[in-house]
């Protein structure tokens, strides 16, 4: 409690000026003494003297506490001792004087009244006090002068005396409790002044009548580079930067300094002692005025809008441009791209687009994790700005693809582009220490005329950079009319896909793998076939890039290597299955615990199953991948290398990566029965490296006797190839197990003229009836053809393959969708090589249009 009332006072028990009790003691002593010419008897004037000297040695207490613990212990009692004793000696003084007859008692009294009202005032904020300047003084003067009257009325004064010390105690308790919340509150806001300084947040200033600063927060001295004791005594608007002063908001300012005016969130702008601007605040203040009215300065706070400033700069620049590679964005390109179509002048709105997709990224984002596709993606960006830094705007729509806006309608300039960007794409990237090799395909898009507005050419350069990726990725096309429909049959492949998924269309096949000593079947490689409703089976071929773009892939991965467990099971024990794994699959962390948990359904031994794992895997050669392998082997399956020789393995990777079997493409074959081929020496080398390794070779697309002899003679240990065996269903496959293997020429497989890759819609007329098709290679005996189902063999054609050139053919063989052709009459080359019918070889190069060899 006494804490309490310390707040409001002084803290000492008795009050500072209490010697003024001394002095009003002598005046009421003096007055009458003067006045009337009164006998002060020595006993009277001892008792006055020593009231005198206790009232004024009060003062001593406080000095005594400090000095002696054993004064501050009894403080309490002493200051009650010295406010006590003065005033009762005081009481005796005055009643005694009166009693003499020396004055009379209304003078006594009046003065004992008086010095009583004034130290219960000096005392009235003092703890345990106000009762002990009463209660004494009119004691002594009741007891002094002795009269029953008076000490009834000094007994009276005693409970009234100590009601108001309550009552004192009371009021003094609610205005302490008060005050001392009003100095934590106004503590509190002091310290939130303090932190809000300290964070750099706000800052506060003030400024005489002059407007020259009087207090400033340190944190402006720091922003602006200065010592904070230089700015204090300058003008306040000499903070500012003078060029931003001129605008009408901060001409306001010194409006408002002038009129003495308040003013809210005025907007200035300071460069610091290296003369940087950026420096932003919000500036409030008010004009100060003091207790009598007078104009002493302004008064206010700022907040600092830099933050805010460079916060709303980087969103107006997300909005433009790509987070991670600082290209322009999709919103960007098109507004570009707008404004490119819709200039007033035709020859201005001849332009072109590239929509550029990245190819194999995904394998590097999911193998090697986001973060290193994203620096894979920055390295791409910072690739395709130098190469378009003479002309053209580069992009980035989205996850992989990029997209180039050239000024340019000449088509020649722009394949010479596409090829530059396709070559610098495709050269090797460092990432985390690594080597990572990735692709580029390309669609273009030309106005005005593949489109007459931004849509229109955006959309056509999508289907066009479809078609490069279906011809095989790492190509560039112009856009085509006939790319729509193509766009329309993928879409609608997507939703049978989905259908087929859940409705049971998938199928296992299976292509017998045969010991080349023995002419054994040793097993069985599952092939996927999707039996379609209306197209009948299709291969992989044909639906593969549509699953896995739709992300179909892991499930139909799954399904395949459950159902080829479930028929192994079916087979005797020596029999395997080998079964193709997707780059998806391989990466998948799952893939041990689905292989362990297949084979334990089927209830199959491990060895039994070989995954056959494409060269891709090796494109991240990391810690992951070597940790699969070893999760596999452990599980006891064997392992082997498909299509060796086409994509990016190096032989490297066979001392760690231990494969059972490595698979030579046929396409190693092929060339091999070419004169002066060198490949035949390349497939020995591999089978005896392989046999060194204690590996396996498989032949794959052995498809003639001479082939088959040339497997022999390199030492490939097995073969697979329709000059035994095509694809089986499940039934032939088990029935085939029972019977004698025997090479056979496939005739519809026989040598032939070198083929040349192509991707064009051509027509084919039969009894009346116009079918579509895509050429997907061609010479000049015959073509591959795509998109026909149901074709019998023998069936007659007439192939329109440009508008000036149209061929008779026949139907060879039919298969998932794919027909061979042979054409009646053969084709011939003129000059530059184009094929032309026989007559016109020998003529000028035909019309634009023509079917080009080296297409």
């Amino acid at each position: 409690m006494t804490t309490n009332f310390a707040v409001i006072g002084d803290g000492r028990l008795i009050s500072a000026h209490w010697w003024v009790v001394a002095l009003a003691m002598a005046l009421a002593v003096l007055l009458p003494r003067i006045a009337s010419q009164a006998v002060l008897t020595p006993h009277i004037a001892i008792l006055f003297l020593a009231a005198a000297v206790l009232a004024l040695s009060s003062g001593l207490l406080e000095l005594s506490a400090k000095l002696s613990r054993a004064i501050a212990s009894y403080k309490l009692v002493v200051a009650i001792a010295l406010v006590m004793a003065p005033m009762a000696l005081f009481g005796c003084v005055m009643t005694l004087w009166a009693v003499s007859g020396a004055v009379s008692w209304s003078v006594s009294l009046g003065g004992v009244a008086a010095v009583c009202a004034l130290a219960t005032l000096l005392q009235a904020f003092r703890p345990h006090m106000i009762m002990m300047v009463p209660v004494p003084l009119w004691g002594a003067v009741a007891l002094t002068e002795g009269s029953t009257a008076s000490v009834l009325a000094w007994a009276v004064v005693l409970p009234i005396a100590y009601c108001a010390s309550r009552g004192q105690e009371a009021f003094l308790t609610e205005r302490g409790i008060y005050v001392a919340a009003e100095a934590r509150r106004e503590q509190q806001a002091l310290q939130i002044l303090a932190d809000l300084e300290q964070m750099r947040q706000g800052w506060f200033w003030e400024t005489d009548h002059n407007g020259v600063i009087t207090y400033l927060s340190h944190s402006v001295a720091d922003t602006l580079r200065r010592e904070h004791g230089d700015l204090i005594g300058n003008p306040f608007l000499s903070l500012f930067d003078n060029a931003v002063l001129g605008t009408l908001e901060a001409q306001n300012l010194a409006f408002y300094f002038t009129a003495r005016t308040p003013f809210e969130n005025v907007t200035v702008h300071a460069r610091d002692s290296n003369g940087e601007m950026g420096h932003q605040w919000s500036l409030s203040g008010r004009p100060a005025y003091d207790l009598l009215g007078k104009f002493t300065g302004f008064r206010g706070s700022a907040f600092d809008l830099t933050s805010e400033h460079k916060i709303q700069e980087e969103v107006s620049r997300l909005a433009r441009y790509d987070w991670l590679t600082g290209l322009a964005n999709r919103h960007t390109m098109l507004k570009t791209l707008d404004k490119l179509m819709t200039m007033p002048n035709g020859e201005s709105r001849a332009c072109a687009i590239f929509l550029i997709d990245l190819d194999r990224f995904k394998q590097v984002n999911d193998t090697m994790g986001h973060p290193a596709g994203d620096v894979l993606l920055q390295q791409v960006a910072v690739r395709l700005q130098k190469v378009m830094a003479t002309g053209g705007k580069v992009g980035r729509l989205g996850g992989d693809e990029f997209q180039v806006i050239l000024g340019i309608a000449d088509r020649e300039k722009l394949a010479d582009l596409a090829s530059t960007i396709m070559a610098n794409l495709s050269q090797p990237y460092a990432i985390d220490g690594r080597r990572v090799e990735i692709g580029a395909s390309v669609g273009i898009a030309i106005a005005p005329e593949h489109g007459d507005t931004s849509d229109k050419l955006i959309r056509n350069a999508d289907l066009a950079l479809y078609a490069a990726k279906h011809d095989g990725r790492g190509r560039y096309r112009f856009f085509a009319e006939d790319l729509q429909s193509l766009a329309e049959e993928r879409r609608k492949l997507a939703e049978d896909l989905r259908l087929a998924m859940h409705d049971g269309g998938l199928e296992l096949h299976y292509q017998p793998i045969i010991e080349t000593a023995t002419e054994k079947i040793c097993g069985f490689e599952a092939l996927l076939r999707w039996n379609h409703p209306e197209k009948g089976l299709l291969s992989p071929a044909v639906f593969v890039e549509v699953a896995e773009d739709t992300g179909l892939i892991s499930a139909i991965g799954e399904w395949v290597l459950r159902t080829a467990c479930e028929d192994l099971a079916l087979w005797p024990e020596h029999i395997l299955v080998a079964v193709n794994l997707s780059t998806l699959q391989f990466e998948n962390p799952q893939l041990p615990m689905i292989v362990t948990r297949t084979l334990a359904h089927a209830g199959v031994r491990a060895s039994r199953l070989e995954l056959e794992i494409t060269e891709s895997v090796f494109l991240s050669d990391d810690e992951r991948m070597d940790a699969m392998f070893a999760a596999l082997k452990r599980i006891g399956v064997r392992l082997s290398l498909d299509d060796f020789g086409t994509g990016h393995f190096s032989l490297a990777h066979l001392k760690k990566a231990p494969f059972n079997r490595i698979k030579i493409d046929q396409s190693f074959l092929k060339e091999a029965m070419q004169r002066g081929s060198r490949n035949g020496a390349i497939i020995s080398a591999i089978t005896n490296l392989a046999e060194s390794l204690g590996m396996e070779t498989t032949a794959e697309g052995v498809e003639t006797r001479e082939e088959l002899e040339q497997v022999r003679l390199h030492g490939c240990s097995h073969v697979q190839g329709f000059v035994y065996d095509g694809v089986l269903t499940l039934a032939e496959a088990t029935l085939r197990l029972g019977t004698v293997v025997k090479a056979v020429d496939q005739d519809q497989y026989a040598r032939r003229p070198a083929r040349h890759s192509t991707f064009r819609k051509v027509t084919l007329h039969r009894d009346g009836h116009v079918f579509n098709g895509t050429i997907r290679n061609i010479s000049a005996t015959g073509a591959l053809v795509q998109g026909l189902w149901n074709v019998p063999a023998g069936a007659q054609f007439e192939v329109r393959l440009s508008d000036d050139l149209v061929v008779s053919a026949t139907c060879r063989w039919a298969e998932d969708g794919l027909v061979g052709l042979a054409f009646t009459v053969p084709l011939a080359r003129d000059r530059d090589g184009n094929l032309v019918r026989s007559d016109l070889a020998i003529q000028q190069p035909p019309k634009r249009g023509n079917i080009r060899a080296a297409v």
